[in-house]
């Protein structure tokens, strides 16, 4: 698949193919180098055009993802006929494999220590070879640059080339970009997947995402927190959508 980059409303997508996608994130997880991976879905791209701090943080990615069906969608639709959805979820059930394969130990980050505990159990039942180095729950609010320091460095010493982010946008996209050439470990920030793969939510089924739909699934049992963020970005979304393709057209 040929590979490259494109700019939607204003955030720069990468094109490239699932076996592309992994290649690269294995190789700079055992070439031990300091990466930020992001996941691009409507509300990350959305978000990002009215929240300059996020904007700025996507700048420091070095790949990202279309991590919404609409996403891949509209960059079919703009030329890239073969770009296929490559959802957080997904990207972290498929490295915790090559992780397994390839023996690189991962780290998690983010959500309650309950669902840290949940998940743990779960990935090492499914991937029964694979090393987790250490999981961590970090308080909600803001922490302190000594806090900071100390998170990293719990990070860096347990040995892990994989870091999975499981904070939520924008704060694990913001998060990484100030740990970037600071964690000696590939970045990804994975939203959801943290509450998905430890059973916490249920994941829309298959037919629901491949019509685009697993963000009304996820409003369906997450009402009160997703509402607003839903109707907001998604309607920004489609009254963008026809200038990005005008655009797009003129070009």
């Amino acid at each position: 698949m040929r590979t490259g980059s494109v700019s939607l409303l204003g955030t720069r997508i990468d094109v490239l193919s699932w076996e592309q996608t992994l290649g690269r994130i294995v190789r700079w997880a055992q070439e031990k180098q300091s990466r930020m991976v992001c996941l691009c879905n409507v509300h990350v791209v959305v978000s990002a055009r009215q929240d300059d701090a996020l904007a700025q943080a996507l700048q420091y990615a070095d790949m990202s993802t279309p991590d919404g069906a609409p996403i891949a969608w509209l960059m079919r639709k703009i030329g890239w006929p073969e770009q296929q959805r490559i959802s957080g979820p997904d990207l972290m059930w498929h490295l915790m494999a090559e992780a397994e394969r390839s023996q690189l130990s991962v780290f998690l980050l983010g959500s309650t220590e309950a669902t840290l505990a949940r998940l743990t159990q779960r990935l090492q039942k499914a991937f029964p070879g694979v090393q987790i180095a250490g999981t961590l729950s970090p308080p909600f609010r803001r922490l302190s640059a000594s806090e900071n320091t100390h998170l990293v460095e719990i990070i860096n010493s347990s040995g892990a080339r994989l870091l999975f982010v499981g904070l939520g946008c924008p704060k694990q996209e913001i998060w990484m970009a100030a740990q970037r050439d600071r964690v000696q470990a590939v970045m990804l920030g994975v939203g959801a997947a943290f509450d998905y793969h430890a059973g916490v939510l249920p994941r829309a089924p298959q037919s629901w995402q491949r019509l685009g739909l697993e963000w009304l699934y996820r409003l369906r049992h997450e009402p009160v927190r997703l509402a607003k963020r839903y109707l907001i970005t998604n309607s920004l979304f489609l009254l963008a959508l026809p200038g990005e393709l005008w655009r797009r057209t003129r070009g």
